[in-house]
C-alpha cells in the first residue's frame, strides 16, 4: 500500500482527540483487545496530571495519509507515537537515552518507519545518542510490544498489539534490548509441599503480621508501597524510583480499584518488610464500554466494583526490602504466594496474572515457576543508537 504520509505534532484539541481515539478505530475488530478509559488516556497525556512530566519532556505526533495538498486536509489517522527525555533515567544511569511510546501503526512500514524517524529526529535534536521503548511514558507505566500471547485479553496497565508490530518496530533498526514475561496462576492449583512448608515456618517469625492496607490512610499506605519499591527493585533494569508527585497521584488512583483483601503489607516488629498488592481486573468490569463512562459506563463499573463481578486479578508488586531476604525471612515471599491464593480463593477468583519480571530475573522467575505459574505473554523493550 503506497500512499503519502504526513506526521504532524499533537498541538490543538482536535489532534489530541485523534491522537486517543486512534486506537479505538485501528483495533476495533481485534476480539482480545480491551478499550481503555478515555478519561484515563487523556489523563496520561495531560502534563498537568501525569507527574511524569516534571521530570521529563515529551511531544506526541500522529501520521496522516492524504494526497496532494497534505497542509490543508490531513485525511485519516494512520499511526501515532510519542517520544520523551526522562531526565531521572538519565541521571540515574548517566546516559543521554530518550524514549518512544503510545506506538500503534496499521500494517504498513512507511507509516512505522515515518513515526520512528520523527521520534529519532526529535531525540538527535536535543542531543540523545540512543533510543530505548516502547514506554507510555516511563518504566513505571505501560512498557513493551506483546510478541507472544495475543490469544487472550490484557490484564490492567499491560499493553496489546497486533502481532505486526514487532516487525514494523525490528525492520527500522531497532534491537531487543530487553523481554518482560507475563505468568498466568489458575488458584485451583495446590500450593507444592515445599512452598507450603517454607510458608507455614516463616509464618511463626517473632514479629511478623501481614496486613491489609488501609484505604481511609492510602497516601500513608503508599509510601509504604514506596520504600519497599524502591528497595527490592533498585537493581533490577531500567528502575526509576517513584517521585514524591507519583506517589500521591497513585495513592489516589489506587485507592479507587484497590481491594484490601489482596493488598498486603508483611511489617516484623511494625518495621515494613514486603508487599504483595493484586490490581482486581476491572477489565472484566469495562470491556463492553468502549472506553466511556458517561452517560450510563460510571454506574455499570460501580455496580460490578460493589457485587465484585471481577474473578481474576494481576498481581503487580511482590517483593522484600533488601535487608529482611536473609534467614528465615527469605522465604517470606512464599508466604505472600500463599496469602493470595487464599484470599483470592475467598474473593472467588480463578486466578490471574503476575506481570510483569524481566526475563533473566533468575531468582524470581524461579520462584514463580514453583508455585506452578507458567509464562504466557512476552513483551519486547527495543533499543536503537541514534
Amino acid at each position: 500500500m503506497v500512499f503519502m504520509i504526513q506526521v504532524v505534532p499533537v498541538t490543538s484539541r482536535k489532534l489530541r482527540k485523534q491522537f486517543i481515539e486512534f486506537p479505538y478505530e485501528l483495533h476495533k475488530n481485534d476480539p482480545h483487545w480491551i478499550p481503555p478509559l478515555r478519561i484515563e488516556r487523556n489523563e496520561m497525556i495531560n502534563p498537568k496530571k501525569n507527574p511524569f512530566f516534571q521530570n521529563a519532556e515529551a511531544e506526541l505526533f500522529i501520521a496522516f495519509k492524504n494526497g496532494e495538498p497534505l497542509d490543508k486536509a490531513r485525511g485519516k489517522p494512520v499511526g501515532r507515537i510519542s517520544v520523551q527525555i526522562n531526565r531521572l533515567h538519565n541521571e540515574r544511569y548517566g546516559e543521554k537515552t530518550g524514549h518512544f511510546g503510545f506506538f500503534d501503526s496499521i500494517d504498513n512500514p512507511n507509516v512505522a518507519r515515518a513515526l520512528l524517524s520523527q521520534a529519532e529526529g526529535w531525540l538527535k535534536e536535543r542531543g540523545m545518542e540512543k533510543i530505548c521503548g516502547p514506554m507510555s511514558f516511563s518504566i513505571n507505566e505501560e512498557v513493551g510490544i506483546l510478541v507472544d500471547g495475543f490469544d487472550s485479553p490484557p490484564f490492567p496497565l499491560m499493553p496489546h498489539n497486533p502481532p505486526y508490530y514487532d516487525k514494523l518496530i525490528s525492520a527500522e533498526g531497532f534491537v531487543k534490548v530487553k523481554e518482560l514475561l507475563a505468568w498466568k496462576y489458575e488458584s485451583r492449583l495446590e500450593v507444592p509441599e515445599a512452598a507450603r512448608q517454607i510458608s507455614e515456618a516463616v509464618r511463626g517469625y517473632p514479629g511478623l503480621v501481614i496486613r491489609e492496607m488501609n484505604l481511609k490512610k492510602m497516601e500513608d499506605e503508599i509510601r509504604i508501597v514506596s520504600d519497599v519499591f524502591n528497595s527490592a527493585w533498585s537493581k533490577n533494569w531500567g528502575f526509576i524510583p517513584w517521585t514524591e508527585a507519583e506517589i500521591k497521584k497513585g495513592a489516589k488512583d489506587l485507592k479507587m480499584v484497590l481491594d484490601p483483601k489482596i493488598a498486603l503489607i508483611a511489617e516484623v516488629n511494625g518495621v515494613p518488610a514486603a508487599i504483595a498488592i493484586t490490581i482486581p481486573n476491572y477489565h472484566e468490569a469495562i470491556r463492553d464500554l468502549n472506553g466511556r463512562l458517561f452517560p450510563l459506563g460510571i454506574f455499570k463499573l460501580l455496580y460490578r466494583l460493589k457485587r465484585r463481578k471481577i474473578k481474576s486479578g494481576r498481581v503487580a508488586l511482590l517483593g522484600i526490602k533488601k535487608e529482611f531476604r536473609g534467614d528465615v525471612l527469605g522465604g517470606l515471599v512464599f508466604l505472600l504466594y500463599v496469602e493470595m491464593r487464599r484470599r483470592g480463593l475467598e474473593l472467588g477468583y480463578w486466578g490471574g496474572e503476575l506481570s510483569w519480571t524481566l526475563e533473566d530475573n533468575e531468582k524470581i522467575n524461579q520462584g514463580i515457576s514453583f508455585m506452578g505459574a507458567e509464562i504466557y505473554k512476552r513483551y519486547r523493550v527495543y533499543e536503537k543508537m541514534l
